[in-house]
């Protein structure tokens, strides 16, 4: 109320990084003061006036609690006074920090545990200091009120599949968010989710019971595809009898290159039909002809008794 009051928009109040207030009167007699001092005491002064920063970070300077005029100074040597000037130094390096896991709602009324993890650097230093307490506390606060609201508005479904357009969308969220404290979100990334037991099963069973269907069906044309070239081959062979001689002939080099001691000749079932009635013919022929003899032998056995009887009676009279 007292931003909209004074004419200006909240965004528009907060201190950037090109503001330089004057010290007024006051502050101007302290801070000649000081420098008198520090001249005074030059050989111990300096050893409090000298301050070094290091590549990777930038110092802000404070002088009667406003920030110096250019903001950020580093890296290398700079000054301050002693009493009138403090200074804040400031890492821009990048860093990365895990968001817990979250149980979040699905779109779909699924309860999910997402964990991720995300990577931001300080891109200015004057703002990271003053426009916010924390800097780190805050992004990562908000880092996880961003992966709920955002998988709050996504089904199952989408959460597994989409992963990256997911973490996108929150970075470009947390990079707009942060934007006033001078954090710039270079990169998210979704970790885990995890899915309740009963879930995971019946997941399971319906992916094998995909990849079973998948297999039936390949198997299925599979067996078509051979049909079909079996087909072809028998029509060839109808049409050109060479072809089957050849075939014939190939098969036999297969079986003898193999080291068999048994060679199967295939014949023609007609061939074959007329060899076995013969051999039946043959064998009917044997055993009328066996059968015979071994009439013929008993009659004459049972002559050849009659007259040894016949014999005896004659010698008896």
């Amino acid at each position: 109320m007292a931003d909209q009051e004074a004419g200006c928009p909240p965004k528009s109040r907060r201190l950037q990084d090109d503001s330089y207030p004057g010290f007024g009167i006051c502050g101007w007699i302290l801070v000649i003061t000081s420098l008198i001092f520090t001249v005074l005491t030059f050989p111990i002064s300096v050893w409090m006036c000298i301050k070094i920063v290091k590549e990777y970070e930038r110092a802000i300077i404070f002088r009667l609690g406003r920030i110096l005029k250019g903001g950020a100074k580093g890296p290398g040597l700079f000054f301050v006074l002693p009493c009138t000037d403090s200074f804040i130094k400031v890492d821009m390096r990048t860093i990365s920090f895990d968001i817990p896991p979250q149980e979040i709602l699905t779109k779909d009324s699924v309860t999910v545990n997402v964990d991720g993890v995300v990577y931001y650097r300080v891109q200015n230093a004057t703002l990271a200091v003053t426009n916010i307490i924390n800097a780190d506390s805050a992004t990562r606060l908000l880092a996880q009120t961003t992966l709920r609201n955002v998988l709050g508005t996504k089904s199952l479904a989408e959460i597994l599949s989409d992963r990256e357009e997911i973490a996108h969308s929150m970075q470009v969220t947390l990079d707009e968010a942060t934007d006033d404290w001078g954090i710039k979100v270079e990169r998210v990334e979704i970790k885990d989710v995890k899915l309740p037991i009963q879930l995971q099963r019946a997941m399971a069973a319906e992916a094998e019971a995909a990849r079973e269907a998948r297999a039936k069906v390949i198997a299925a044309e599979g067996e078509m595809n051979a049909s079909r070239a079996l087909k072809e081959a028998a029509i060839v062979i109808t049409e050109s009898p060479a072809a089957l001689q050849l075939r014939y002939l190939q098969t036999l080099t297969t079986i003898a290159a193999e080291k068999n001691s048994t060679i199967v000749f295939p014949l023609p079932i007609n061939i074959l039909q007329g060899l076995l009635e013969r051999n039946n013919k043959r064998r009917t022929g044997f055993s009328i002809a066996k059968t015979r003899q071994a009439a013929t032998s008993t009659e004459s056995d049972i002559f050849k008794v009659w007259d040894e009887v016949m014999e005896l009676k004659c010698q008896e009279h």
